[in-house]
C-alpha cells in the first residue's frame, strides 16, 4: 500500500472518528446531566427526612392560618427557629427548581402541597423581615416556588391516589 492511499484513507475515517467522538461526548454529558438530577432528587428528598425538618415542619404546620409576624414571635424562639429552618431550605430548593437541577413535578409530587401552605402561614412573617431589613430579596426564591407550586396546584385535582389509581408497575 502507497503512502498517498493511507492519506486517503485517513482523509476519509478522520471525520468520522471526529462525529463518533463528538457524539459521544454529547451522549456522556446528557447522561451526567441525567445523574446529576437524579442525585439532586435524592439529596431533596434526604433534606426532608431528618428530624430537625420534621420537628420544624410539625412547628409550623401547627401555626393558625391567620398567623401575624408579631404572633409567630410570640410563639417563641423555637418556633421562629422552625421558620427560618423552612424558609431557608424551600428557599434552596427555589434554586435548584429554576436552574432545573431538581424537576418542579418532582417536588410538587414530594412536598408541593406543604410548600404551598408553609408560604400561606409564613408569608405575613416574610413579609415584616423584607419591611425591617429593607430587601425585598428575603426568603424571595422560597415565594418563587411556592408561586409556581400553587399554579400547578389549580391545575390538578385530587392527590395521586385519585390521579393515578390505574396505575400498574
Amino acid at each position: 500500500m502507497s503512502l498517498g492511499t493511507i492519506v486517503q484513507i485517513a482523509q476519509i475515517v478522520a471525520p468520522t472518528v471526529v462525529a463518533s467522538g463528538v457524539l459521544i461526548g454529547i451522549v456522556q454529558l446528557r447522561e451526567f446531566q441525567r445523574q446529576r438530577r437524579e442525585v439532586a432528587a435524592v439529596e431533596l428528598v434526604n433534606s426532608f427526612r431528618n428530624a430537625e425538618f420534621n420537628h420544624a415542619l410539625r412547628l409550623v404546620w401547627a401555626l393558625p392560618e391567620t398567623l401575624t409576624a408579631a404572633d409567630l414571635r410570640r410563639a417563641g424562639a423555637e418556633v421562629e427557629d422552625a421558620a427560618v429552618l423552612i424558609g431557608t431550605t424551600c428557599e434552596s430548593v427555589g434554586v435548584l427548581v429554576f436552574r432545573r437541577v431538581v424537576p418542579l413535578q418532582l417536588l410538587d409530587e414530594l412536598m408541593g402541597d406543604a410548600i404551598v401552605r408553609f408560604w400561606a402561614k409564613l408569608e405575613p412573617w416574610v413579609t415584616e423581615l423584607r419591611r425591617e431589613q429593607g430587601r425585598d430579596s428575603v426568603f424571595e426564591w422560597f415565594q418563587w416556588l411556592a408561586e409556581r407550586l400553587a399554579e400547578r396546584e389549580r391545575r390538578t385535582t385530587g392527590g395521586a391516589y385519585v390521579k393515578h389509581r390505574s396505575w400498574s408497575g
